[in-house]
């Protein structure tokens, strides 16, 4: 809610000074503020739901973590660059450039032919949302008393609730469209940035102004200290990424664990030297409050943005919605998120105490994650809603609480760089969560999901599915098929056949020794008896045999068909796939050894499923009892991610129970400023003033006129009468 009257909503108490900003200033600058806010947050919740569609289409889901690393990289590298440059600058302009390069990264990012090349064009938009992401804040911080800020956060809500509710949408429209205006759909995830950005950009040029206090001092571009941040936090990202790919004592992983320490030394060496001009200056961290309110939005970071990746996944992949349905069921997450926001901004404003909060966030966020931890693919998606509400209400309440911490921890000319160090923080933490918790995600796939084709309880009705002609030949379970189960059935079927072959062979052969034994017996007799002669025997045997075999063999066969639940085929034993009981009992005989080949450990070669996590396309419309092994695959992977999240959440916990914060100021920091440099002017013009008034005074005091001193000040006995 918005105040009523024209005044600040810094305004200082009456008496002291003017307000620097009125209200319609306020908003005006909040026109733009929240311009940029909804082309940043829209972006996040439409690619958050198209990642999958995009993943299959490029022929690369589990390169996703490329995708989603490249543009945190970015992002968190040219964070504190912007804070710091905004200090020097002014906010406008890097904001200005901001959306501009975040434009460039949204156009280029819908030409990628792969999934490297649109991680390498979302880079690019990290560079950008870098401004986005952190300048908000500072210029919030600028304009508004922390106590006020809860007067005007519901406009920021409002517009991260649209966002939020109608990104989902338009991603799954675009993603779920095969051709809109003969562009593949998906596409136009990154190209609706376009017109939406140019509309921001108005916007910002147009009413983001704000007022200048103060002396300008000469300042220097820490130029060495941002490329020493580059230095040092590419390479231990690109490791966190590809670690366990590269094997974590490789010489490549070896050299990048190297390299970030190189430049983490360079990083202090350079930081030291800069003093006040450095880019994120080691003075910040002498105060325990900005330390440990930094480490506090590192663990927060790592454990939202790397656990949190998931459920977009898994909401389609294991619930089987649809993008644009799983993103209107993380709605309770924004709710929670919304009512935790709004709540702690009226306490605050009320009470001016926020001590609690990082305690109770903490808590929430650690219950959302404990409720996940119990995830399984047969709970409802209530149950996983109940999760993702009470993780947003735990970010809701340490959202705001960790950044008024870290601002009332600095002095206002430091407003900018602190803010966006402690942003910086907290997306290092989430870029380290999100490379490190999705390749392990991924990596741990295909191992999780053959661990669960040796769960005979889910074997077997998978294998009689796979094997049953009506259900294999269906359009919809083709991917699955090919995919999964043709090269495990395929092999079984062969080795069933090449078994039933044999014994067919055995029966008839048994038949045919039977035959020739009765015949030989029958003739013998007739030869003793003088109605054969001896010389004719082995004619008549052979001849009486021959005639007799074909009979013989097939009552064999059909005896040896119903012993091994087989059927007679063209002289042949086989199954009939399509006939329930004998596709039951051949399952039941071979998921047994499949369980025992693949808990053991025996799954390469033939006979072995396709568990690569490229494309999951073949998921969409299967038989449940086929896609249930990669079902259950992914939601172990899942849960262990979400118990890392709850590991982290729950220190993050302990050490908000040792947070000290600084009690809230009473002004904003430009109020502040403008009063400093008042009161700078006023002393500066206080001796001048004082000269001219003694000045005026000898003028005025007859020549030989007694004086004498008053108060420390010359005084004149001036002539009575």
């Amino acid at each position: 809610m918005a105040p009523t009257d024209e005044r600040s909503a810094a305004q200082p108490e009456a008496g002291e000074h003017s307000a620097v900003m009125t209200h319609r200033q306020i908003m005006l600058v909040m026109v733009g503020l929240m311009s940029g806010m909804f082309l940043s947050s829209l972006d996040q919740t439409v690619v958050g739901t198209a990642i999958r569609t995009i993943g299959d289409d490029l022929h690369g889901l589990n390169d996703q973590a490329w995708v989603t690393t490249a543009y945190l990289i970015t992002s968190t590298i040219s964070t504190p660059i912007y804070g710091k440059l905004s200090d020097i600058f002014g906010r406008r302009p890097l904001y200005i450039f901001g959306i501009a390069v975040f434009l460039l990264g949204s156009l280029l990012s819908s030409f990628s032919t792969s999934m490297i090349m649109l991680a390498a064009f979302r880079a690019v938009q990290g560079i950008g949302a870098g401004a986005l992401m952190s300048l908000p804040l500072a210029i919030m911080g600028d304009m508004l008393a922390p106590r006020e800020r809860a007067k005007y956060q519901g406009y920021f809500l409002a517009v991260f609730g649209v966002s939020s509710v109608i990104g989902p949408l338009i991603g799954g429209l675009f993603s779920g469209a095969d051709e809109i205006l003969f562009i593949a759909g998906w596409r136009w995830v990154f190209l609706i940035n376009v017109p939406i950005g140019i509309v921001a950009l108005f916007l910002v040029i147009s009413f983001l102004h704000l007022p200048s206090f103060g002396v300008k001092r000469e300042t220097r571009v820490d130029w060495f200290g941002a490329s020493a941040v580059i230095l040092t936090l590419v390479p231990l990202l690109l490791v966190a990424e590809q670690g366990r790919t590269w094997g974590w004592t490789s010489s490549t992983s070896l050299l990048c664990f190297a390299l970030g320490a190189v430049g983490l030394v360079a990083f202090l060496i350079v930081e030291t030297c800069m003093g006040d001009d450095a880019i994120i200056p080691l003075k910040l961290f002498r105060s325990t409050t900005f330390s440990m309110s930094t480490v506090l939005g590192f663990l927060v970071g790592f454990a939202m943005f790397g656990a949190m990746m998931t459920i977009p996944l898994y909401l389609q992949i294991v619930t089987g919605l649809t993008p644009t349905e799983s993103g209107f069921a993380t709605l309770p997450m924004i709710g929670g998120l919304m009512v935790a926001s709004i709540m702690t901004g009226q306490i605050v404003a009320r009470t001016g105490k926020y001590r609690i909060f990082p305690v109770t966030g903490t808590a929430s966020t650690a219950v959302g994650y404990t409720i996940l931890t119990f995830m399984t693919i047969d709970k409802p998606l209530w149950f996983l809603m109940i999760g993702m509400f009470f993780i947003g209400f735990g970010l809701g309440q340490l959202m705001q609480s960790l950044t008024l911490a870290t601002q009332g921890a600095v002095e206002p000319r430091d407003m900018g760089v602190a803010t966006s160090a402690s942003t910086f923080f907290r997306q290092i933490g989430g870029t380290m969560g999100t490379a490190i918790l999705l390749s392990v995600l991924f990596s741990s796939m295909p191992s999780n999901i053959m661990h669960s084709m040796g769960d005979q309880a889910d074997l077997k009705p998978a294998l009689a599915a796979a094997t049953d002609p009506g259900v294999a030949s269906n359009p919809s379970n083709k991917g699955v098929m090919d995919k999964l189960w043709n090269p495990i059935v395929g092999p079984v079927k062969t080795e069933i056949q090449k078994g039933l072959d044999a014994g067919a062979a055995q029966a008839k052969a048994a038949a045919d020794k039977a035959v020739t034994q009765k015949v030989t017996a029958a003739v013998q007799e007739q030869v003793a008896a003088g109605a054969i002669p001896a010389e004719a025997a082995p004619a008549v045997i052979s001849e009486q045999a021959a005639k007799a075999k074909p009979a013989a063999e097939k009552q064999a066969l059909a005896a040896a068909a119903e012993k091994a639940h087989a059927t007679v085929k063209d002289g042949r034993l086989t199954v009939d796939w399509s006939n329930e009981a004998q596709r039951s009992y051949w399952v039941d005989q071979v998921a047994p050894k499949i369980a025992d080949k693949v808990n053991s450990g025996e799954s390469s070669g033939s006979g072995t499923a396709d568990t690569s996590t490229n494309d999951t396309s073949f998921l969409k419309g299967a038989d449940a009892r086929l896609t249930r092994p990669f079902m259950k695959g992914f939601n172990e992977s899942a849960v262990s991610i979400y118990w890392v999240g709850l590991g982290v959440i729950s220190l993050a916990f302990l050490l908000s129970l040792f947070f000290k914060v600084p009690p809230l100021r009473q002004h904003s920091a430009l109020q502040q400023m403008a009063n400093d440099s008042a009161d700078a002017t006023a002393a500066a013009a206080a001796p001048e003033e004082e000269a001219a008034a003694r000045e005026e005074t000898a003028r005025e005091t007859p020549r030989g006129a007694p004086r004498r001193a008053i108060g420390g000040s010359t005084q004149v006995d001036r002539p009575k009468g």
